[in-house]
């Protein structure tokens, strides 16, 4: 069982740059896709942003293209989301959750086995 702890999220003004953390525990993530989440009250959960195992694969939803960068360090056990070029839209709760499979329907929750608990990015006009 992998447990996974999201960190760096918290309140800035538009335009201004994030970091997100995510953790793991009790596994290593080297054996998994790793796909970045968020979710905005009243809103369904959202693809943001997805990692093969190895970094050679990577996608990331239209809305947040350009703006953020989705990394990993299987070393640290540890994946990051760079978040640049905020916006008022990106406020959200983010989650990371790891998938055993790479391929097509990534973008959809369902293909994620674990998931962390989330943080929250607040964006200020």
């Amino acid at each position: 069982q992998v447990q996974l702890v999201e960190s760096g999220g918290g309140l800035v003004q538009a335009g201004d740059s994030l970091s997100l953390s995510c953790a793991a525990s009790g596994g290593s993530i080297s054996s998994y896709t790793m796909g970045w989440f968020r979710q905005a009250p009243g809103k369904e959960r959202e693809f943001v942003a997805v990692i093969s195992r190895d970094s050679g694969g990577e996608d990331c939803a239209d809305s947040v293209k350009g703006r953020f960068t989705i990394s990993r360090a299987n070393s640290r056990n540890t994946v990051y989301l760079l978040m640049n070029g905020l916006k008022p839209d990106d406020t959200a709760v983010y989650y990371c959750a790891a998938s055993p499979v790479w391929g097509s329907g990534l973008s959809s929750p369902s293909r994620y086995r674990y998931w962390g608990q989330g943080t929250q990015v607040t964006v200020s006009s």
